[in-house]
């Protein structure tokens, strides 16, 4: 059995820098993508064009297959001149992070409204805003109901700017995919390949399955499947993959949120599909509806297409370079699915 799903894209991946960059980048081509949708949570946070530019450079020097789509920081650095630069030097859009809610997200934000000149010129010159979904937790807020809370802004952030492209990202609720749903079709969002498999039960003492935003309960987890494989084009795959090395995820206490799955992302979410009896629409979920949403044409991407075939694909056990030493999702586990570039 196999699948011709052209060339799929991970529109959420964090590359990071140095020796982890070298270790983590390659994965993205021989996990599946085509094209990847570049987080700048690096520190210091790529909060200019000039910084973009240059890391952009460095991920090709690394591995020039995927098309990287490269995004900004949203700091009090970013101004609508700003976004007018980004927009020539063909920067595809802005990640927010609330201050605090996940790696590297210190310098994030604290309030949307000093941002607005900003998100109406993102809108003109028809940048994506990518909304990390969440708020900090402070009183009652906590890592179970920060998405739910968050789903306000999402929704006051389209009512007044409502033809700017908008991604929830890495959403993990039924409330989220609900939300997204209820809005007008510039508003999409990205579901990850280990939220279709974690639920709250999985990382409770698991660092490994540990991330931000973290998994739900398993009525979520089914919304999500279900979003997943329904085919809407305000569905599509983001990894969120986010390596950090082994002494950061086993350090006990304060371990670092993040679940690495790039070097294996189209198979997890093939796995996903096949588990659920849906695979009719898997290449619009991979392919098509991200591509679409930003506006990727395949003649950008190469020659190369991916096919899934059935045959047992083993997650190793670690990965490494250079002394870095990363786990990936589902590590010494065998899925049903592998792909190979044609």
């Amino acid at each position: 059995m196999s699948i011709d799903l052209g060339r799929p894209g991970d529109f959420h991946v964090h590359l990071r820098d140095g020796a982890m960059a070298e270790l983590v980048t390659p994965q993205v081509h021989s996990g599946g993508a085509s094209v990847c949708y570049v987080m700048p949570n690096l520190v210091p946070p790529l909060d200019n064009v000039p910084a973009v530019l240059d890391y952009h450079k460095k991920l090709q020097a690394i591995d020039n297959r995927p098309k990287y789509l490269m995004s900004l920081y949203l700091s009090p650095n970013i101004t609508p001149e700003t976004i007018r630069e980004a927009k020539s030097k063909n920067i595809y859009g802005v990640k927010c992070y609330p201050a605090g809610v996940t790696t590297n997200s210190a310098h994030g934000v604290g309030s949307y409204e000093p941002f607005f000149p900003v998100f109406a010129e993102m809108e003109k010159c028809d940048l994506v805003l990518n909304l990390h979904g969440e708020c900090p937790s402070t009183g009652n807020i906590n890592v179970m109901n920060a998405e739910p809370e968050f789903l306000p802004t999402l929704k006051m952030l389209h009512q007044r700017f409502p033809k700017l492209r908008i991604i929830l990202e890495h959403c993990t609720t039924r409330a989220a995919v609900e939300a997204v749903k209820e809005c007008g079709d510039t508003v999409a969002a990205t579901i990850t390949c280990h939220h279709l498999f974690l639920t709250v039960d999985s990382w409770g003492g698991n660092a490994f399955n540990f991330c931000k935003p973290v998994a739900k309960f398993p009525d979520d987890r089914q919304a999500l499947i279900d979003a997943a494989t329904s085919g809407s084009p305000k569905f599509f795959f983001g990894s969120d993959s986010a390596p950090h090395p082994l002494e950061a995820k086993t350090k006990g206490k304060n371990a670092s949120a993040g679940v690495f799955t790039q070097n294996a992302s189209i198979a997890y979410i093939a796995e996903a599909f096949h588990q659920s009896g849906n695979m009719e629409n898997l290449k619009k979920f991979v392919t098509d509806n991200g591509k679409k949403f930003y506006k990727i044409d395949d003649s950008e991407l190469g020659k190369e297409t991916v096919r899934l075939v059935k045959r047992p694909n083993k997650i190793p056990e670690v990965i490494e370079h250079e002394g870095v030493v990363v786990v990936p999702f589902m590590a010494g586990e065998t899925l049903e699915y592998s792909v190979e570039w044609v």
